[in-house]
């Protein structure tokens, strides 16, 4: 009931600039939390941004050169990457917290992930 779809990957150079969009679906009304982690061969997915009512957060990495933003409708959340090095490549991932949990498929759910969209920056 909750689908979350992104893109913008790809392939640029360090120094470049992406956009990624995740673009989302079904019963996000109560969610309260999106945001972007990274995923890089041999580490743990790490969370680089991600916006509340409180606020944006952005991790020591990305803070200066990531940042999130919303379309009006909210439907769709952006993160405009630049400056961007080769340690930033990785599968991005978008993921929505909801409060309360989401009814699915017998279970309640409180944290949605989309597919994965990936960045590669060579050097």
């Amino acid at each position: 009931q909750v689908q979350l779809v992104e893109s913008g990957g790809g392939l640029v150079q360090a120094g470049g600039s992406l956009r990624l969009s995740c673009a989302a679906s079904g019963r996000t009304l109560s969610s309260y939390a999106m945001g972007w982690f990274r995923q890089a061969p041999g580490k743990e997915r790490e969370l680089v941004a991600q916006t509340t009512d409180g606020g944006a957060y952005y991790s020591d990495a990305v803070k200066g050169r990531f940042t999130m933003s919303r379309d009006n409708a909210g439907y769709t959340v952006y993160l405009q990457m630049i400056s961007l090095k080769p340690d930033d490549t990785a599968v991005y991932f978008c993921n929505i917290k909801t409060y309360p949990p989401v009814f699915v498929a017998g279970t309640y759910i409180d944290d949605f992930w989309g597919r994965g969209t990936q960045v590669t920056v060579s050097s």
